[in-house]
């Protein structure tokens, strides 16, 4: 039930702050994707969480091996509908040209960031799934979910573009990270919301260097090798 309501919760603040924002340019906002948008929110946390308990954990283990695996699957499924498409959403293996190199100073900010996390909150030791875990699956699920439907979804509920850093930036890009962050920073339990802003500050801010190498590079891959290796640092270091 906590799952459930921290889910409406979030899905609250999607739909409002979307909805503020559409307002104030009605011209370049479609509330269809703002709504489609939610429900992709919705169906991915369904999945990360085995339908809140309905389906059994078959494959077992400390980490969500199972729902993370759920999730992937779903997005790939959403992503090969007609009106999202696997390259329209990032997920390909193809650079635009010349992006890797503009890339580069991007790419050590990202493992710099991650690595002064890694030096300031050391890990108390992992084992061998947890490290297993943290190298595939986070930035397996997380990137082409939050940085390919997800954004593909709100960038079409939000066509406004501002050109930035060599990208074209819309709102879709500013409320995915907020999703991003939320996920790991806002919830509900023992009755009550609960928002942790450090949190919130440090995902959202690799996330907004996420999408920017997936707008630059129309990828995820970057991103998704990236997310695996920041979230290991803490592990290997």
């Amino acid at each position: 039930m906590n799952s459930l309501v921290g889910l409406g919760g979030a899905l609250a603040i999607l739909l409002l702050v979307g909805g503020a924002i559409g307002c104030a340019s009605r011209r370049h906002f479609d509330w269809r994707w703002l709504g489609f948008a939610a429900l992709l929110v919705a169906v991915n946390d369904a999945c990360l969480t085995r339908i809140y308990g309905l389906l059994p954990d078959v494959i077992g283990g400390d980490w969500n091996w199972q729902g993370k695996l759920l999730a992937i699957g779903v997005t790939l499924a959403i992503a090969a509908m007609p009106a999202f498409g696997w390259r329209r959403c990032g997920l390909t293996v193809a650079q635009e040209p010349g992006s890797l190199k503009a890339s580069l100073p991007i790419v050590a900010l990202y493992c710099a960031f991650f690595i002064v996390l890694a030096l300031a909150f050391p890990s108390e030791g992992a084992d061998a799934e947890e490290i297993s875990f943290q190298l595939t699956l986070p930035g397996l699920e997380e990137e082409p979910f939050y940085r390919g439907i997800l954004l593909f979804a709100l960038d079409r509920s939000f066509t406004g573009r501002h050109r930035f850093l060599g990208v074209d930036w819309g709102w879709g890009a500013a409320l995915s990270c907020m999703l991003f962050g939320m996920a790991h920073a806002f919830g509900f339990s023992d009755g009550h919301f609960s928002f942790d802003v450090v949190t919130m500050a440090l995902t959202a801010l690799p996330a907004f260097i996420a999408v920017w190498l997936r707008l630059r590079t129309g990828s995820v891959l970057l991103p998704i090798l990236l997310h695996n290796l920041g979230n290991s640092f803490s592990l290997l270091i």
